[in-house]
């Protein structure tokens, strides 16, 4: 059964790192499109970075220059490096994978509706 499990998550204190993983089970890394979004409580889901099929990557404004994504396709993996952590990152992080419809950029601004398959979400927490 395809599935994707994120780790990483945890809290950590402003300016610190943290490395998400998203293992993806059943899926071969290379044909999807691959993104990074997440929601914290009270607020609507945002897409924080996408990497596409190409490897081009794109970014939400927010964490442009603090965040990276990256793939390994022998691994199955997809990564989140977060550094200069504020307390507004706070928030469940989830992986997903979509088609390789659009772009990365595109897949951004297009949002989740470009994906179409979701992990569980892993928690970070950032404190002042």
């Amino acid at each position: 059964q395809a599935q994707l499990v994120e780790s990483g998550g945890g809290s950590v204190q402003a300016g610190g790192s943290l490395r998400l993983s998203c293992a993806a089970s059943g899926y071969t890394v290379s044909n999807y499109n691959w993104g990074w979004f997440r929601q914290a409580p009270g607020k609507e889901r945002e897409g924080v970075a996408v990497i596409d099929g190409d490897g081009r990557t794109s970014y939400a404004d927010s964490v442009k220059g603090r965040f990276t994504i990256s793939k390994d396709n022998a691994k199955n993996t997809l990564y989140l490096q977060m550094s200069s952590l504020k307390p507004e990152d706070s928030a469940m992080y989830y992986c997903a994978a979509g088609g390789r419809i659009f772009t990365a950029i595109q897949a951004l601004g297009v949002g989740g509706r470009a994906f179409s398959y979701w992990g569980q979400g892993t928690q970070v927490t950032v404190s002042s």
